[in-house]
Parts: C-alpha cells; sequence; structure tokens
C-alpha cells in the first residue's frame, strides 16, 4: 500500500510521546525518506491573464497525485508583492502564507494569491466582493484544473474570506469553501459599513451550495472577527451541502495586536492544528 505524507502527518500529530513527533525537523527527514511517500514540487511563480484583461500572480505548489486544489486568499489588503515564489514585498507572516507547505504536505495542490495586477496598492472588501475579482477567481480556477483534475477548494482568512466568499457565490468551477477568523463585524469608518454592516455575514451566503467549513479561534480578540458570531454565518448558508463550524483552541503568547499575524486571530503557534482541522474537511469532501 502506498502511504501519503498527509497519513504520516496524521500518524505523527498523534503520537506526542514520539521525539520524531516532537521535533519538526526530524519529522520532516523522516517524511522525505520514506518510499512511496507524496512528493511536493519546487514552488513557481505563476502568472495568468484573465478574462477582463488583468494579471493575475500566484505562487504555485504541485504534488503528486493532488487529493484537491486550495486557492488561498490572505488577509489584510491581499497585496504582496510577489517577486518570486519565495520573495515577497508583503503578507509573510500571514496565517495561510506562512502555512503554504503544510496544506501541500496534505496532498494539495497550493495556489497562494497576490492581489491582481491592477489593485498592487491592495484588494478593498468592496474589490474583493465585486464580479472583477470572481471573474479574477475563476479564471485561476479554471487554470488548476486544466493542471489537475481534482475539486477546487477556497480558503479565505480574515479580509480574504471576502475574497472567498465571494468566490463560492459567484463563480463556477469551485468545490468547497473554507472561511477561517471571519470578517463578520463592519467597522463604522469601512465604506462598506452601510451595505454590508455584519461584513461576510451581510454577503449572500445563501446562493452558496458547496459544502463549507468556519473556523474561529475562541480567544480570537480581534473585534471584527469574534468567535461567537460563526453560527451567525452558519445559518445563513442554507442551500450549502455540508456546512461545520469549528473552534479551535490554545496557542502561543500574542505578540502582535489582536487583529495580527501573531496572535490567535492568526492561529498563531497552531498552523498545524489549524491546517490539519482544514484539510480533514477537504479530504473527507473531495471524494
Amino acid at each position: 500500500m502506498q502511504l501519503k505524507r498527509r497519513d504520516f502527518i496524521t500518524l505523527l500529530s498523534g503520537a506526542a510521546a514520539s521525539p520524531i513527533a516532537a521535533r519538526a525537523q526530524q519529522a520532516d527527514r523522516f517524511l522525505a525518506d520514506i518510499s512511496g511517500a507524496a512528493q511536493v514540487g519546487t514552488p513557481t511563480l505563476v502568472s495568468i491573464q484573465t478574462p477582463r484583461g488583468a494579471t493575475q500572480a500566484f505562487i504555485l505548489i504541485k504534488v503528486d497525485n493532488p487529493v484537491a486544489s486550495v486557492i488561498l486568499f490572505t488577509g489584510g489588503y491581499g497585496a504582496l508583492g510577489l517577486k518570486s515564489a519565495s520573495s515577497m514585498k508583503w503578507g509573510s507572516e500571514g496565517f495561510l502564507v506562512r502555512s503554504r507547505d503544510k496544506f501541500a504536505d496534505h496532498d494539495f495542490m497550493v495556489a497562494v494569491v497576490d492581489a491582481p495586477s491592477d489593485q498592487q496598492q491592495g484588494m478593498a472588501p468592496m474589490f474583493r466582493m465585486s464580479g472583477a475579482h470572481a471573474g479574477d477567481i475563476g479564471a485561476l480556477a479554471a487554470y488548476l484544473k486544466k493542471q489537475e483534475s481534482v475539486p477546487v477548494w477556497l480558503v479565505g482568512t480574515s479580509m480574504g474570506t471576502f475574497s472567498a466568499a465571494r468566490g463560492a457565490i459567484a463563480t463556477k468551477g469551485i468545490d468547497g469553501l473554507v472561511l477561517t477568523s471571519t470578517i463578520t463585524r463592519a467597522m463604522p469608518e469601512w465604506t462598506l459599513a452601510k451595505s454590508h454592516p455584519e461584513g461576510v455575514a451581510s454577503m449572500a451566503l445563501e446562493e452558496i451550495t458547496v459544502p463549507t467549513l468556519i473556523v474561529s479561534h475562541r480567544k480570537d480578540a480581534c473585534k471584527i472577527t469574534p468567535a461567537a458570531d460563526a453560527p451567525k454565518l452558519s445559518k445563513r448558508l442554507i442551500k450549502a451541502n455540508k456546512v461545520e463550524v469549528v473552534w479551535l483552541d490554545g496557542d502561543d503568547p500574542p505578540q502582535s495586536d489582536p487583529c495580527g499575524a501573531k496572535a490567535p486571530h492568526d492561529y498563531f503557534g497552531m498552523e498545524a492544528n489549524a491546517v490539519n482541522t482544514i484539510a480533514k474537511f477537504i479530504t473527507d469532501n473531495s471524494k
């Protein structure tokens, strides 16, 4: 029987007493030496033209025999300023960006999205919810399906949840959705405050039909992404064929502001647990 990297990751994560599980470097060497384990390719920087004429850049990580493809939308303004597959001007510390290899280890082909060429100063929430952005997402999803004929999932965190939700609402060829640290409370000064006072929860979530996972951190102190609002999102996903809400706990002491990359809001210190939770839902619902 051929065992994949995710099988060993699961095995190791349950072996708390094992020196291999306790030491990430030893675990990496152990995985690399096992015959038959899925191989992760070298990340590459890819740029495609979208139907509206914009250039969409992203980091692409390929794996052997992927279970699914995941498109990762980071938070903030989302303008990574990619210079290469390993060099960016901003955003390297964000949860999804810094965890991209962990997603690949679960046998997912990974695309880490930069802002499109006409939004290099940053993607405001109104753009993230626009038809133009949905078209860009659709072009990227189509590109990935040409690479590998597997389900395409959208995964967003914080401000990136606007992008992921919009893609699931308006884009063809999307097979699943994951929302982490979802924006559910708009700041009064935001342009969208009147039209979307509850952030993503004010979007047309009732139009989403794909399986959806909502992940929150119990200790998220960012006032625009409270964990207590997660059930509000699930209640509005009335047509999604499956909805699951997960609250995570445990982390390293915060080293940034409550909405920053080194806080419970961004799963600081518990990236592996967060990715494992997401990966299980995607794998279970991509069969």
